[in-house]
């Protein structure tokens, strides 16, 4: 059964602690509610048992990396709907371009800024960006 809670719920699928830490401090600052995963299969596990408002998601992630959990996603009707953006290190547009036509609503390129990171999850969060 899913949890509910009063603010909006940020998943964060990053298996370096360092980024991971900073990302949900960001986030937590804005005043959500932020669930953390290292892997892609712990996160689409989260993703499943709570109301996920938005899932920040690394590419690069052990056993079952970002482009699997992004097209697992996807694919599953309860999960199909929630907004993903990717973060990566790679700034190749080829890259950007696989995870936009895969379905993610933006992609942000590592290392991340605060002001950046902020931006793109209020702008998913607050207009309604939703694919």
């Amino acid at each position: 059964m899913a949890k509910t809670y009063k603010s909006k719920i940020v998943l964060v699928i990053e298996d370096e602690a360092e980024i991971r830490n900073f990302t949900v401090r960001v986030c937590e600052l804005e005043g959500y509610y932020v669930l953390q995963a290292e892997d892609g299969d712990a996160g689409l596990r989260l993703a499943r048992e709570n109301r996920v408002a938005v899932v920040l998601l690394d590419l690069r992630l052990p056993t079952y990396d970002g482009w699997s959990a992004l097209a697992q996603m996807k694919s599953e009707p309860g999960l199909s709907a929630i907004p993903v953006i990717v973060f990566t290190a790679s700034a190749r547009m080829i890259q950007r371009d696989k995870a936009v036509q895969m379905g993610a609503v933006d992609y942000l390129v590592k290392p991340l800024s605060a002001a950046g990171l902020r931006k793109a999850v209020a702008r998913v969060l607050h207009e309604g960006r939703r694919r």
